[in-house]
């Protein structure tokens, strides 16, 4: 492994490609997953990857059921281009072990790594919480050989959440938030979500931090009696999150069991600030901070990657 700044990377995670355009690293970069789609150059870059789930499929509930019947038969739900990897022939390849929903599993990088000739070096990046996420982000630095960048990316986003937790240190009140990362089921966020809530003044009615997220019931919804639903199911945008809920028919719903009012429920662009551990998760945290604190000063990011559900509120 080269470490003078020359070596060819492949990224098998959309976060790690964000990670290394913050990083500078773009240029170096010769593949990515057919999820990478941020910054919009990662598009340009040839793909090793692909699900084995049709485009077709949409629905929540469906995409669980073809998920958990892949991954119950042992089967990966992420194709990697064996030949196209070989040939683009990356000195780095930065992956995951944390998820097998999320991105290509270990085992088959691993082994596809095993077949190329000469020395690679894999990099699993495995953060549950906003402090293991800015330590893969040095991680990767580290790895690519520019340690220094990564010492400047971590430290402005490390400033960035100072400031939002600073704001929560005199406060009073501490509204009982809900996120929700998948509708149906029910799954509630964990690993940096819960954290996340906590440090902007909310407390979490579910999710344990640094822990995977976990199925919820309805009773249990209602049961802890949140004040704020945040809806951010993985790897859905904004509008595929409303069109979700809709189907859920989520408020409906929340009044058949609570038999009443419906707190606010928020929806927001969970596939890009919520779910990728990369340097957005940190827009991510000040997003949710005007959620759970609308009263710290107007909203930057209301209608362009959150919004509030019609039928929501008291």
């Amino acid at each position: 492994m080269t470490h003078h700044g020359t070596g060819k990377i492949c990224s098998l995670l959309p976060s790690a490609t964000e990670i290394v355009y913050a990083l500078g690293l773009g240029d170096r970069l010769v593949g990515v997953t057919h999820e990478c789609d941020y910054p919009p150059a990662a598009r340009q870059l040839p793909i090793v990857t692909r699900s084995v789930l049709g485009h077709e499929i949409r629905d929540s509930r469906d995409i669980h059921r073809h998920i958990a019947t892949a991954l119950h038969e042992g089967s990966s739900i992420y194709l990697l281009d064996q030949l196209l990897l070989e040939r683009l022939d990356p000195e780095l390849i930065l992956t995951q072990e944390l998820c097998d929903v999320c991105a290509v599993s270990y085992e088959v990088v691993a082994e596809a790594v095993g077949c190329l000739r000469g020395t690679r070096r894999v990099l699993s990046l495995e953060p549950t919480s906003l402090g293991g996420i800015l330590a893969s982000i040095e991680q990767v630095a580290d790895a690519a050989g520019v340690p220094d960048r990564g010492a400047v990316v971590v430290d402005a986003l490390r400033r960035r959440i100072e400031v939002v937790t600073e704001q929560f240190r005199a406060a009073t009140a501490h509204p009982r938030v809900l996120a929700l990362e998948w509708l149906d089921p029910l799954f509630v966020a964990g690993h940096w979500v819960p954290e996340a809530v906590r440090l902007v003044g909310g407390r979490n009615t579910a999710g344990v931090e640094g822990r995977p997220s976990t199925q919820i019931t309805w009773p249990q919804v209602v049961a802890g009696d949140p004040e704020i639903i945040v809806l951010m199911p993985c790897g859905f945008t904004l509008e595929h999150t409303l069109e979700e809920a809709a189907k859920v028919q989520f408020i409906d719903e929340w009044r058949r069991r609570a038999g009443g009012h419906c707190p606010p429920v928020v929806a927001v662009n969970g596939s890009t600030y919520f779910n990728r551990p990369g340097p957005r998760i940190v827009d991510g945290l000040e997003m949710l901070r005007e959620i759970v604190r609308p009263d710290l000063g107007r909203s930057q990011w209301e209608g362009v990657a959150w919004c509030r559900l019609p039928g929501s509120g008291a």
